[in-house]
């Protein structure tokens, strides 16, 4: 399902926009004590140095001092071409100063001629990365041991927390980059829903639904779409066709083609949580979808600037605890960054037996903690949420949701397709 080009809008940022998170930033050094700010994107999922300079800096290095312009150490020399293409075009890029090696050694060299050597540096990429599965960071040792070993004078103060904390109250230009992304993300759904028939292999879905997302100018982040198919599947993550060497499965009558999407759009990501159910549908599929779809309201009615973060989750439990369900993906996360998340695997012993269900592995769920990531964060309006509520029942499971902006007095629904089960013949 593509789209007529000349009448979508694309938003866009400003200079005002990259003034205003260079001034964020450089109130965060001061109440910090930082001379400058090093931000890695080096092996990150999430771009953590295009908060900066506004580019694409996966694998590279940003640098912002206290006063003065940014300094971008790029991957490849391909990404100052892009650079200089960009100016010969007219456009204004947040930093002019890109240059190619992201290493220990082109960052020891830049510090260095800055006057940086004996500073206190802030680092951002060291305990922690941008999204989920980067709890230890996303710079290698033997970049950081060169940084170490070459700057003895220096002191470099993790930052990583502070960094995404404050990225994750959006401006209003930022939002809209949002609302498009989710609206691809609503176009990339209707092209699945479309798509999904008896005897249709996954990856022709798959395909589908990412042409939209591409064809309309955004990209897919993270694994870039997971898709499973099944009367009863608990899978999750990239189909596995797509890492093995296998014929990718084509959906029968009477099955569940569930999908999580990643529209990002001007590196701002929305996930959209798609389950198309072919008929006759399964009672049980029929009624996790609706426990699924309860969880989904009772979290877009807590969503409200003031509540902390674990409310919201509390109220998202209640229809699952009522209904006997578990889960097994969160029920809500914060989205750009992921800082706050909800439980996993939660009253997995309800699963009944499984393979590789046995009861160690249930004790160990059973018993450990299930407190939410940042559960007293308390929520702020300019957030973004998704809101992916699952209903399991035995091996029975349906998962559903959208993207939520939190604005001043209400919770903002930027999808309405994937908030549920829909049924085809």
């Amino acid at each position: 399902m593509a789209s007529n080009h000349q009448e979508e809008v694309y938003p866009t940022l400003s200079l005002r926009e990259r003034d205003r998170r260079w001034e964020l930033l450089r109130d965060l050094m001061k109440s910090k004590g930082l001379d400058c700010l090093v931000v890695c994107s080096l092996l990150s999922r999430r771009d953590l140095g295009a908060y900066i300079c506004n580019d694409c800096l996966q694998g590279g290095i940003a640098i912002l001092p206290l006063s003065g312009e940014a300094v971008v150490l790029a991957p490849h020399w391909s990404r100052v071409a892009m650079n200089v293409e960009d100016r010969l075009r007219g456009e204004n890029p947040w930093a002019t100063d890109i240059r190619v090696g992201a290493s220990g050694a082109a960052l020891v060299e830049v510090l260095r001629e800055k006057g940086f050597d004996g500073a206190t540096v802030g680092v951002v990429g060291l305990e922690r990365g941008g999204g989920g599965g980067e709890p230890e960071g996303v710079v290698p040792h033997m970049t950081w041991s060169h940084v170490l070993k070459h700057l003895p004078r220096a002191v470099f103060v993790d930052v990583s927390a502070e960094f995404l904390e404050l990225t994750a109250v959006k401006s209003e230009e930022e939002l809209e980059l949002v609302r498009r992304a989710a609206h691809i993300g609503e176009m990339a759904c209707q092209a699945m829903l479309k798509a999904t028939r008896p005897g249709t292999s996954e990856s022709e879905i798959y395909g589908t639904v990412l042409r939209v997302i591409f064809s309309n100018g955004a990209k897919a982040e993270g694994p870039g779409l997971i898709l499973h198919s099944g009367v009863d599947n608990l899978s999750w993550g990239p189909p596995t066709w797509i890492h093995r060497a296998q014929r990718p499965r084509s959906v029968q009558k009477g099955e569940l083609v569930q999908a999580e999407i990643f529209s990002t759009y001007g590196g701002m990501e929305t996930q959209q949580q798609m389950s198309v159910a072919l008929k006759p549908v399964h009672p049980v599929n029929a009624e996790c979808a609706a426990v699924a779809r309860r969880s989904y309201q009772a979290g877009l009615n807590a969503l409200r600037p003031g509540k902390k973060f674990r409310e919201v989750v509390e109220a998202m439990e209640m229809p699952l605890v009522e209904a006997g369900c578990w889960h097994t993906t969160p029920l809500i996360h914060s989205l750009n960054p992921i800082l706050t998340v909800s439980p996993t695997m939660v009253r997995v012993e309800l699963a009944g037996e499984l393979p590789g269900f046995d009861e160690k592995y249930l004790q160990k769920y059973k018993y450990k903690r299930t407190e939410p990531t940042g559960g007293n964060t308390v929520i702020k309006p300019g957030t973004v949420f998704e809101l992916e509520a699952n209903a399991c029942r035995g091996k029975h499971r349906v998962n559903l949701g959208g993207t939520v902006i939190v604005n001043e007095d209400r919770a903002e629904a930027l999808n309405t397709l994937s908030t549920e089960m829909r049924v085809k013949k």
